[in-house]
C-alpha cells in the first residue's frame, strides 16, 4: 500500500474562520470527500503535510489517511497553494478501495531526446499533453507514462494508443487522440537548399 501516511484530526469549524484558525495553529485545512459518506473537514500538520509534499509521491498518488486508530486508503486530488508564500493553504483527498479501479491524471515523459533522428536533424518536440488520464487499480497507479523518441523522425505523431502502459492500466481518453509531434523545417525547404547547393 502507500508508503506516506497523513495523521489527521477532524476539524469542528468549518468555513474561511475555522480555516483561518487551523492555520494559525500551525496546521493545513482540508476536507475528504467520496465514498458513501459525507465530506468530512480535516486538518493535518503543516510540517507534517510539506513533507508528504515534497517526496513528490503526495498528489495522484495512494496515500494512507490515519485518524486515531482508523486508516483510509485515500487519493490527494488537488492541494492549493499560498501565491504568495508558497506554502500549502488546503488540500482535497479523496476516499478510494485499494483494488477500486479509478481514473486519474498521470504524466507523460519523454526519453532518448537527444538519439531521435528527427529531433537531431533540428526538428522540435511539440507536446499537446502533458498528462494522460488512466484508469487503473488505486494500488496500481504509474508515476509516470515514458514514451521513447529513439526512432521517431521528423513528421511523427505520437498518439495515445502509442504509449506503452503497464499490465491492468489502460487510457481513460480516446487512443487517437495525439500527445505530442515531432515538427521541423519542410522536407522542400530541405530539397530546396540541396539543389542550391548542387
Amino acid at each position: 500500500m502507500a508508503d506516506i501516511v497523513l495523521n489527521v484530526e477532524v476539524r469542528e469549524r468549518t468555513g474561511t474562520g475555522g480555516a483561518r484558525e487551523v492555520r494559525r495553529a500551525g496546521k493545513v485545512p482540508g476536507v475528504l470527500y467520496g465514498g458513501d459518506k459525507d465530506p468530512v473537514a480535516i486538518a493535518v500538520r503543516s510540517n507534517e503535510f510539506r513533507k508528504a509534499l515534497y517526496t513528490g509521491k503526495l498528489l495522484g498518488h495512494l496515500v494512507t489517511l490515519k485518524y486515531g486508530d482508523e486508516t483510509q486508503p485515500v487519493i490527494a486530488k488537488a492541494v492549493d497553494m499560498h501565491p504568495v508564500t508558497d506554502e500549502p493553504w488546503h488540500f482535497d483527498l479523496y476516499r478510494v478501495d485499494e483494488h477500486q479501479q479509478i481514473k486519474i491524471a498521470v504524466p507523460v515523459h519523454f526519453s532518448n531526446q537527444d538519439t531521435s533522428p528527427g529531433l537531431k536533424r533540428g526538428g522540435a518536440l511539440t507536446i499537446a499533453l502533458h498528462e494522460v488520464t488512466l484508469s487503473c487499480p488505486a494500488d496500481q497507479i504509474p508515476e509516470e507514462v515514458v514514451f521513447d523518441l529513439a526512432s521517431s523522425d521528423i513528421g511523427a505523431t505520437i498518439r495515445v494508443s502509442d504509449l506503452q502502459l503497464p499490465a491492468g492500466v489502460q487510457a481513460a481518453v480516446d487512443g487517437s487522440t495525439v500527445v505530442a509531434t515531432i515538427g521541423g523545417a519542410s522536407v522542400e525547404a530541405e530539397a530546396e537548399a540541396e539543389s542550391a547547393e548542387a
